[in-house]
């Protein structure tokens, strides 16, 4: 008799609390989390707004945006790519991490460095202009909001639920020579104008710019998630997922160019990108497979 009563009150109190925040999927609970990501969530979709913004008002009015052919050419077949890759990712990822999913959970942080990245170059490699101040915005949104949203996902409960599941060294391994690849690269091209006594053109400078801190944090997420560090199972699949993306989005951009600007495609370019784009899914591919049998597994409920 007693034990019924213990359980219909312990019913009660489970309903108590689902009415006391009915806003919360039951699902959601479940995710690895250490604080509420209510300030992210209005914090990324203020992102995604002002992405779609800025990337459909550059195509619009494209001749004030743009006043040169060098900008054209460099902005505007990426302002396409953003609408196409860089925008659908985050509200993707949004939406599945809200619907209690750990792969969307992780690769949110990757979607937003994936804007932290693009709009970063426009800052830097775009004349001073109206939409400055926009750009300095989301690269500024961008930057907290990822770091808010890593502090607050449970490293420790990702590591165990992924630990066994995902290829630790193949992950950390590729995001490791990646961002040796792009660092070496971006140091190459800036060395070598110097000694051509050659300034490069600013959209160049700000893409190896952009390139040379990126490759940090893939190397540092490389060695976290080869060393299987609970920062590593947080990161390593959101870089992953955000190196892949930008492959993407580098294929794209190759295609578009020719048929907006006065620039001629390269096939070889094309060729080695997509060969890179090929080699970036296979260990994402695996992660991806490890994570939903990670999501498969009894969950660590959040704090």
């Amino acid at each position: 008799m007693m034990s019924d009563i213990q359980t219909n009150e312990d019913k009660q109190k489970a309903v108590a609390d689902s009415e006391s925040n009915p806003a919360e999927p039951t699902d959601r609970r479940k995710l690895p989390l250490s604080t509420n990501l209510k300030l992210v969530y209005i914090f990324s979709l203020i992102i995604a707004f002002l992405t779609a913004a800025t990337a459909v008002g550059s195509i619009v009015f494209r001749d004030k945006v743009y006043p040169a052919d060098w900008i054209i050419q460099s902005f505007l077949p990426n302002d396409i790519v953003t609408l196409l890759i860089g925008l659908p990712i985050l509200l993707g990822s949004m939406l599945l991490a809200y619907r209690g999913s750990l792969i969307g959970l992780l690769f949110w942080p990757g979607a937003l460095f994936y804007g932290l990245y693009n709009y970063f170059i426009y800052l830097l490699g775009m004349p001073f202009g109206v939409m400055y101040v926009i750009h300095m915005t989301i690269v500024t949104l961008s930057t907290y909001t990822l770091i808010g949203l890593i502090a607050s996902i449970d490293g420790a409960a990702v590591k165990k639920r992924l630990v066994g599941n995902v290829p630790e060294k193949l992950g950390g391994g590729v995001l490791f020579l990646a961002g040796d690849a792009f660092a070496l690269l971006a140091l190459i091209a800036i060395e070598t104008a110097e000694i051509s006594d050659h300034n490069l053109p600013p959209a160049e400078l700000a893409l190896s710019t952009a390139d040379f801190i990126a490759s940090a944090a893939w190397i540092i997420g490389g060695v976290l998630l080869w060393r299987k560090k609970p920062l590593g199972y947080v990161a390593g699949p959101g870089l992953l997922f955000n190196i892949a993306m930008l492959f993407v989005g580098l294929l794209i951009v190759l295609l578009l160019q020719p048929l907006l600007a006065d620039v001629a495609f390269s096939a070889p370019d094309f060729i080695v990108i997509l060969i890179m784009t090929i080699i970036s899914f296979i260990p994402l591919a695996l992660f991806i497979r490890g994570i939903r049998k990670a999501g498969a597994t009894k969950p660590v409920a959040s704090r």
